[in-house]
């Protein structure tokens, strides 16, 4: 995920403002202080011993029970509060109890993709996708586990993964892959690599995928084959640690055949139309993790012109771009702070039809 929102909402969490005394009074800053010197450390330094794990993980559930508790209960703040300062605070833990709350509440998007190329063969042909798993003391393997056995009862063709496994530390890529290593599909399982995932450790990533059985792709394609008809299926590799290769990964395929592309960033989009890709999977920007359309005033202003500004067509969801149709998959985990608002964690159905 970019980290031009998240940064600013980690400042704000951080230091000073109410929203950030609400944060650091009630919830779990111990825990966001050593994401946050691990995100920003050298990659030799962001091992993370299983027992200081432990305890991060351990913290932030018993924070997450006392935002919740003292939601539900209507527990005050503070003797002291005034009127007005108890209520701005009751709407910042109302907001933070929904937030946490929302982490958990997955949602399995089904969605039909008509594709005028796709043979016949393929009719009806179920690709399901996760992306974002940021496996951290805040998602465990054990979340990741019940979203492969989620993903395994939808029955699926295919599965594609789209990026970013890990958040900031070598130490949770062999049980992400592990977790993810339940995944099962009749035509296998692919995948394409994140920023965060090369920002960690790319190449260990990579070799812990493959080691279960899921095929790396990397400014690559292959044709997967049914009742005799094929169609092709890239992958390119992360463009914001420039090692995107768009060419390379569709050498040797038609306009002509349906080609499905795996890119984590949905901003290759552009790159995707112009090379007539026939539909386009992404990740990154996890739907924007916190919906701020739903927090900030109605009325014009700046700040609700640039939340609405052309380019966030590409936040979420399904768009398209010429003949290119693109799906920007919410995101299964968190990056930063352990929330969501108005945006759901997400598994996608997607049917093929013709």
């Amino acid at each position: 995920m970019g980290g031009g929102n998240w940064a600013l909402f980690a400042g704000v969490s951080i230091f000073g403002n109410p929203v950030a005394s609400a944060f650091r009074d009630q919830y779990n800053l111990p825990c966001l202080k050593t994401v946050l010197r691990l995100f920003l450390a050298p990659p030799q330094q962001r091992s993370i011993d299983m027992k200081r794990r432990k305890v991060i993980a351990d913290l932030n559930s018993r924070m997450k029970r006392r935002v919740i508790n003292r939601a539900e209960n209507q527990i005050p703040w503070a003797q002291h509060a005034s009127p007005l300062q108890e209520a701005g605070r009751r709407k910042i833990l109302n907001f933070l109890r929904a937030a946490l709350l929302e982490t958990t509440q997955v949602q399995i998007t089904h969605l039909p993709i008509y594709l005028p190329n796709l043979p016949s063969a393929f009719q009806q042909f179920k690709i399901v996708q996760l992306s974002d798993v940021h496996h951290s003391s805040f998602v465990s393997e054990g979340e990741i586990i019940t979203a492969a056995q989620r993903v395994n009862e939808l029955n699926p063709d295919l599965v594609v993964l789209t990026g970013d496994y890990v958040s900031h530390s070598p130490d949770f890529i062999p049980g992400c892959a592990r977790a993810l290593g339940h995944l099962r599909a009749k035509h296998g399982v692919y995948a394409v690599l994140g920023n965060h995932d090369h920002w960690t450790d790319g190449a260990l990533m990579r070799a812990a995928l493959e080691a279960h059985d899921i095929r790396v792709l990397c400014n690559e394609h292959v044709r997967i084959e049914q009742g005799g008809a094929k169609i092709c299926l890239a992958g390119v590799d992360d463009m914001m640690v420039k090692l995107d290769d768009m060419k390379a990964a569709l050498a040797n395929t038609f306009r002509h055949e349906t080609r499905i592309l795996l890119a984590h960033n949905p901003a290759l989009i552009r790159e995707a139309a112009r090379a007539g890709v026939d539909l386009m999977l992404s990740g990154h920007t996890h739907g924007g993790q916190i919906n701020w359309k739903l927090l900030v005033p109605r009325k014009e202003t700046a700040v609700s012109r640039w939340l609405h500004r052309p380019s966030r067509k590409f936040m979420r969801g399904h768009a398209v771009l010429g003949n290119t149709q693109l799906y920007v998959n919410r995101g299964f985990g968190t990056v930063v702070v352990p929330l969501r608002y108005g945006c759901t964690p997400e598994i996608t159905l997607l049917e093929l039809q013709k």
